[in-house]
């Protein structure tokens, strides 16, 4: 063990958080903690899926002439998967050294207020962004920059997991907050559809997308409001007098492969967990990213030849509904959590994905079920939220399964390296469903690709990962240590 250890045990049990299961959790914290993420919601439910990701793949940033076999949108879509992926590539490669200098210095929450002032700033400078050809870059790089400092924020927002819970009643906590994150979503999106989409209750029309545009400004203020609160609480963590000296960054990347061949030797539990969940976890994003588009283009819940700034809306509606069984599913999970361990339930709710992938597939075209009939549209609605409530439980789950394994002094470390190996695996089921759609066509096979990356996560958890029996064996191996 190396000799941060005491010290650092020492600092997490003399702060907010509880010594052990007899002591109460402190219901405060962790009510700021999970307000943080209401606010996150910002990112996920707005930015990225159902508004502002769907406003710069539309065809209002199209050239005046397509190119030829062009669809309209295309070069929106070419241009965001650009960006994402070049932040992808930044998270994957800084992730898990800024996690470790900022575990080092003692510093969680400050990395955690500046990196969320900066996705504050990026999401509201968004509102420049007009509806023509030229506006289409600037709106790209403010998402990717988006992206990247959210993924420093949440690496160190995860990380405070282990600074307000005990081991035992992690699975609660993180299904709390990501509930909360789920009911923020619900919230945000209800407003947005209700006050700027359908109605006007800011006064400002349509004209120049700027009703879309103002989305932007709500969703900046609604992320710092709800974020004060914790960003404004001090935390104790491990003292800067309890741990170990600064050293370069050519250092931390040394230390970072000689963790990763500590756990090789020592704690391969965590690294396949790390794997597994990297390539599970890249499967549930794209049931929310490609949600609405096969609610669209597949099923057609909305008719796919509106202009995005006059859409009925039903694809946001599906988003709220979509958000608010995700979250009842997070509460249970977390509850199953505490008493079943992670594992079952990460593994009980890829399952159960699994089989409701299925029954999609069946029903992409109308069918009669004995007296019942099922139109696209039905099964989409029916099967998708069942697909909701179930990916709530295995992301807070997930969480929770690493919190555990996180040595609190060296949290930010390790979930760094589960934002690397996310980040590192981001392209496979994306790569998976354009090889299917190339091959076999139809944007359908989207579901195809969903589940073999589903299946090839569970079968590595399954196979290889067992419940985690106390912190990870995240050894220096130093030399000069």
């Amino acid at each position: 063990m190396s000799r941060t250890t005491e010290p650092v045990q020492h600092a997490a049990r003399a702060g907010d958080a509880p010594a052990s299961p007899e002591e109460p959790l402190n219901k405060s914290l962790i009510a700021k903690w999970s307000l943080w993420s209401w606010g996150n919601a910002t990112v996920s439910a707005v930015m990225t899926t159902f508004v502002f990701g769907t406003y710069l793949t539309s065809p209002v940033f199209d050239p005046a002439v397509l190119p030829e076999g062009a669809s309209p949108g295309d070069r929106g879509a070419q241009y965001l998967a650009v960006a994402t992926a070049s932040a992808g590539a930044v998270v994957a490669l800084t992730a898990p050294v800024i996690g470790q200098r900022t575990d080092k210095a003692g510093r969680r929450r400050l990395w955690l207020t500046l990196n969320t002032v900066m996705v504050i700033a990026m999401v509201a400078l968004c509102f420049f962004v007009r509806p023509e050809e030229g506006y289409l870059l600037l709106g790209v790089t403010l998402m990717a920059l988006m992206g990247i400092f959210d993924e420093f924020a949440n690496l160190n927002y995860n990380a405070m997991i282990t600074d307000i819970s005990d081991h035992q009643r992690m699975g609660r906590v993180s299904g709390i907050g990501w509930g909360a994150g789920y009911m923020g979503g619900i919230v945000l999106l209800l407003l947005v559809y209700v006050g700027m989409i359908e109605g006007d209750w800011l006064g400002v029309g349509s004209d120049d997308a700027v009703n879309i545009r103002a989305v932007a400004l709500v969703a900046a203020a609604w992320h710092l409001v709800f974020a004060l609160p914790l960003l404004l609480t001090r935390i104790k963590t491990a003292d800067k007098h309890d741990v170990e000296e600064k050293v370069s960054v050519a250092e931390s990347y040394r230390r970072l492969f000689r963790v990763i061949g500590g756990l090789w030797r020592e704690d391969r539990n965590t690294l396949w967990f790390l794997l597994s969940s990297a390539i599970y976890r890249d499967g549930l994003s794209a049931v929310f990213v490609w949600g609405a588009v096969l609610g669209v283009h597949v099923y057609r819940i909305e008719d796919a030849n509106i202009p995005f700034t006059e859409m009925a809306g039903s694809v946001l509606l599906f988003g709220v509904a979509g958000n608010v069984v995700a979250a009842l599913g997070a509460f249970v999970g977390g509850w199953f959590d505490d008493r079943l361990g992670p594992r079952r339930v990460i593994a009980f709710s890829l399952g159960s994905l699994l089989g409701i992938a299925v029954l999609l597939w069946i029903f992409v075209e109308p069918r009669e079920v004995g007296p019942v009939s099922l139109s696209p549209v039905g099964a989409f609605w029916l099967f998708g939220l069942l697909l909701c409530v179930f990916v709530g439980p295995a992301q807070a789950s997930s969480r929770a399964f690493l919190g555990r394994l996180a040595p609190p002094a060296r949290a930010g470390e390790l979930f760094g390296l589960y934002a690397t190996a996310g980040r590192g695996f981001s392209f496979l089921t994306p790569a998976l469903i354009g090889l299917l759609i190339f091959i076999f066509g139809g944007q359908v096979m989207a579901i195809v690709g969903i589940t073999i990356v589903l299946t090839l996560g569970l079968t590595i958890l399954l196979v290889k990962v067992r419940d985690p029996s106390g912190p990870a064996k995240m050894h220096d191996h130093s030399a000069a240590h």
